[in-house]
């Protein structure tokens, strides 16, 4: 079984035989998947499609920084063609892989009728950590690199195919 690497390398080779613009295909296949890929971990991004939620302790800011950190417009430098999948938020890795929890106090959030609610932190606060030692990662990122995959992987073949008739 080939790489994607390996697979990849071997459509572009078939496509430059055939007497295409390989750079000016990879950067059209690599836009397209790269937004893809942006979607995907968008929509895996916490508070999207979360049951949890609280007066003020969810805002979305990590799902938008899919969007605003990833760099979709291939930026082609001799022969290379790159985009990128970014999230620069602080916590995101934290998000994506799974972190320890241990047993804290945190200022400032409570539980209101079931619900968590950020309030001032001299209203009081709450212990985190004491039922859960590891916080399982969502693994948006790895998911939206293999959505990118198989839409460079599918659209590379459309292109080969379609050079074929």
């Amino acid at each position: 079984m080939s790489t994607f690497g390996q697979a990849t390398r071997k459509r572009l080779e078939q496509l430059r035989t055939q007497g295409q613009n390989v750079p000016k295909i990879m950067a059209e296949v690599m836009e397209g998947a790269t937004i893809a890929a942006v979607e995907r971990a968008t929509e895996l991004t916490p508070p999207n499609g979360s049951a949890i939620s609280g007066t003020g302790t969810r805002s979305g800011d990590m799902a938008q920084a899919w969007a605003l950190d990833s760099i979709t417009k291939p930026v082609i430098t001799g022969g290379s063609v790159r985009t990128a999948l970014a999230n620069n938020m602080q916590y995101a890795s934290y998000v994506n892989d799974g972190h320890r929890m241990d047993e804290h106090f945190v200022p400032g959030l409570v539980v209101n009728g079931g619900m968590l609610e950020k309030v001032d932190p001299s209203l009081g606060g709450i212990m985190v950590g004491t039922k859960t030692p590891y916080v399982q990662g969502k693994y948006m990122k790895q998911a939206a690199i293999g959505r990118y995959k198989n839409i460079v992987k599918r659209e590379l073949d459309k292109r080969v195919k379609e050079n074929f008739k």
